[in-house]
């Protein structure tokens, strides 16, 4: 006898330490939970030799749960922000072999027919793992939550992977109780909402992709469909601020990778940006709290950010530039000893329980619509219109913001021109998420102009972020006269190079300025 079922899931990554403090853990405030089972499970999944399966976002696996096994087929496996909601048509089966003939669910047996035809099925990978579950109830509205913890390895002939993971699972209720449980079983233990699935990071590993807390993420391609309304892009959008948030808090956590705080500022900012983008459609102040708390780590983490560049890209350059009575290499391990005392405050901030509690919250507005506002009766029709309208608006009106400080370029003050490059990079941004509507035959014109002015007014700023370096020079008096001669030599260098370097900024944006704008052709 087969069981088909709709699966609403939450997937978190953790480490092996994180799992056995979580699983010691007490009863969940606010849910009542049944007794925790803990079961070994031995699964082996299958495919074509062509992965016709992975491709149509399917997993078909055989696994063993005691002296049972069973057959599982898990049809829209894609996952995004942790969520999935697979169908899922489990049977059980005599043995280690597959029995798709037995299969009862019509729809389900239809596709694997279309999609398999004559090609043969063999396994591609496995998962060894032990599973400790527990079911939670919601005292709130009695929805019904299983927690499970799991933890093991995913094998894929000479590779292994480790598997460290907490899902959980709606059995009944409302999805808003998954969110609920989560905020209260991960309590304010650090995780990354898995963008995989198990069959997923099986694939990967057979392909040799990495799926590690260690390598940075940077910002994935948004795919919008043109024939997307507002509301359906924005999620979108969402979705992949929230991936690359959420992974590189991990990355900083687990490694001292200049590019793990770059990154997360990266998501942080492109989030900010996208509530901006999308301002006129939303809840004018539904998004506030999250706004200002991306704000917040923004900053936590630029604090270290700002040292990589002043260390890696301000002072080792000049190493072989400076006079032979200077001593670059005093202010480098300055430098560096400071930026590690940075980069552990940034771990300790991170490690606090709001950060999770904003990774959840920013799960629940993605997922539960939180931008409505049921006072705002024309806000249905701008949210359902076409998401190629709103984007032209939307690029027009960033564009002019960067227009009004073109307009007077020559007169702009050092802190205006810091403001340049933030409408720059929100225009940026912009264009990164709403590009993929047009042809790349007009968007490259634009793009190729507006990164090369934004690097320059990137490097102007950070020249004037670099007068820091004063601030940061305490200690001993002889070693800080030491360092202030070095400092003293790498700023008037790069502000020399600053003033070089202007009239190409100019030529720069005047050459922006005259390259057509492709959403504005796109509307004729």
């Amino acid at each position: 006898m087969s069981k088909s079922t709709k699966e609403i899931e939450l997937k978190l990554e953790v480490t092996e330490e994180t799992i056995a403090i979580l699983k010691k853990a007490g009863v969940p405030a606010g849910f009542s939970a049944s007794r925790a089972t803990t079961k070994n499970l031995h699964s082996i999944y299958f495919d074509t030799p062509d992965l016709d399966l992975r491709r149509a976002k399917i997993s078909l696996r055989i696994r063993k749960v005691g002296r049972t096994w069973l057959q599982t087929v898990k049809i829209g496996t894609g996952v995004s922000g942790g969520l999935s909601s697979p169908i899922e048509i489990e049977q059980r089966v005599a043995g280690e072999a597959l029995e798709l003939d037995a299969l009862e669910d019509p729809r389900a047996k239809a596709i694997l027919t279309a999609l398999i035809g004559e090609k043969p099925l063999a396994p591609c990978f496995k998962t060894v793992m032990t599973r400790t579950t527990r079911n939670l109830t919601d005292k709130t509205d009695g929805s019904v939550v299983e927690a499970a913890f799991d933890l093991g390895n995913i094998v894929a002939e000479d590779k292994t992977a480790p598997l460290a993971e907490v899902e959980l699972e709606l059995k009944s209720g409302a999805p808003a109780s998954l969110i609920r449980a989560a905020r209260t079983v991960t309590q304010d233990q650090p995780f990354r909402l898995s963008p995989y699935n198990k069959a997923e990071r099986g694939y990967r590993l057979t392909s040799g992709e990495v799926n590690s807390f260690c390598v940075p993420k940077l910002a994935g391609k948004v795919s919008l469909d043109p024939a997307d309304n507002v509301e359906r892009a924005f999620q979108i959008i969402l979705r992949s601020c929230l991936d690359q948030i959420s992974h590189n808090r991990l990355v900083i956590l687990h490694s001292d990778s200049p590019k793990g705080p770059h990154q997360f500022r990266v998501g942080l900012r492109r989030l900010r940006s996208a509530f901006k983008l999308f301002k006129p459609t939303l809840h004018p102040t539904s998004h506030h709290a999250l706004n200002a708390k991306a704000r917040e780590l923004a900053t936590a983490a630029g604090a270290v950010r700002d040292l990589d560049v002043l260390g890696k890209e301000f002072v080792e350059p000049l190493e072989n530039e400076a006079p032979d009575a200077l001593n670059l290499q005093i202010l480098t391990h300055f430098l560096a000893a400071t930026r590690t005392a940075s980069h552990n405050d940034l771990c300790e901030r991170l490690s606090a329980a709001d950060v999770n509690a904003f990774l959840f919250d920013l799960t629940a507005y993605t997922e539960e619509r939180g931008w409505l506002d049921t006072s705002n009766m024309d806000q249905t029709e701008l949210l359902a219109q076409p998401i190629t309208a709103h984007a032209s608006n939307a690029l027009s009106r960033q564009w002019k913001k960067v227009a009004k400080y073109g307009a007077r370029l020559d007169d702009l003050t050092v802190p205006e021109r810091h403001e340049m490059r933030k409408a720059l990079k929100k225009l940026r941004y912009g264009v990164d998420f709403f590009g993929g509507l047009y042809t790349k035959q007009t968007v490259k014109p634009f793009s190729k102009r507006m990164r090369r002015l934004q690097d320059i007014f990137g490097y102007l700023n950070d020249v004037a972020m670099a007068e820091k370096l004063l601030d940061l020079n305490a200690g001993p008096p002889k070693e800080a006269v030491a360092r202030a001669q070095s400092i003293g030599f790498v700023i008037g260098w790069h502000e020399a190079k600053c003033t070089s370097m202007w009239p190409s900024a100019k030529s720069f944006w005047l050459d922006t300025k005259a390259t057509p704008k492709f959403w504005k052709s796109a509307e004729r």
